[in-house]
C-alpha cells in the first residue's frame, strides 16, 4: 500500500475509551517513551480532539489535539509501526489541521524531539516554522532531550468538508 492508495481508504473517527487498548499497544511499540492509557483516558475526559486513523477497518494511527481560544497544539501523532513510511503519518497530520481549523484555531504548535528527523522533515514541508526550543523536555536514554516548538499558521487552509 503507498501513499496514494491509502489518501483513497484512510478514514478518521472519533476515539472512544473502547480503542484504547489498541491505541496504547500501538503507542508502546512504535515510541520509546509511549504515553499511557491514563494520558490518553485523561485527553478523553477533557474533550481534546481524539482521533483514529483506520485502514480496512484496522486502527493504524492516532491523534490527539488541544484546541481554544483561536490556537491549537498537536499533542500525539503516532502510526503502527508496520504501517511507519507509507505517507499515513502526513495524511493523519493534514487531517488533524482540517480539525483545528474546524475548531476555530488559526495557529497549531507541536514539539518534536531534534532525534527525530522523519517527523521533522514532515513538519517542514507543510510548512511548520520553529519558534523556540523547550529545554529537557522529553525523557532520553541520556537523560532527558530538548524539544523543538515549532508553529504552523492555519489561515490559509481550507475547513470545508
Amino acid at each position: 500500500m503507498d501513499a496514494s492508495e491509502t489518501n483513497l481508504k484512510l478514514t478518521f473517527r472519533e476515539m472512544g475509551h473502547e480503542d484504547l487498548d489498541v491505541v496504547v499497544q500501538n503507542e508502546t511499540r512504535s515510541y520509546a517513551y509511549p504515553w499511557s492509557r491514563e494520558i490518553f483516558a485523561d485527553c478523553l475526559r477533557s474533550g481534546y480532539d481524539c482521533r483514529i486513523a483506520t485502514y480496512e477497518h484496522s486502527i493504524v494511527g492516532h491523534s490527539v489535539l488541544s484546541a481554544a481560544a483561536g490556537e491549537s497544539h498537536l499533542l500525539n501523532v503516532c502510526i503502527k509501526r508496520d504501517q511507519q513510511g507509507k505517507g499515513l503519518g502526513r495524511i493523519l497530520v493534514q487531517h488533524m489541521l482540517h480539525r483545528a481549523r474546524i475548531l476555530g484555531a488559526d495557529v497549531l504548535f507541536l514539539e518534536v524531539r531534534p532525534t527525530n528527523l522523519v517527523a521533522q522533515r514532515l513538519y517542514a514541508s507543510l510548512g511548520f516554522r520553529e519558534i523556540g526550543v523547550h529545554e529537557n523536555y522529553y525523557p532520553s536514554s541520556a537523560g532527558r532531550e530538548d524539544a523543538r516548538v515549532l508553529a504552523l499558521d492555519l489561515g490559509d487552509l481550507d475547513v470545508a468538508d
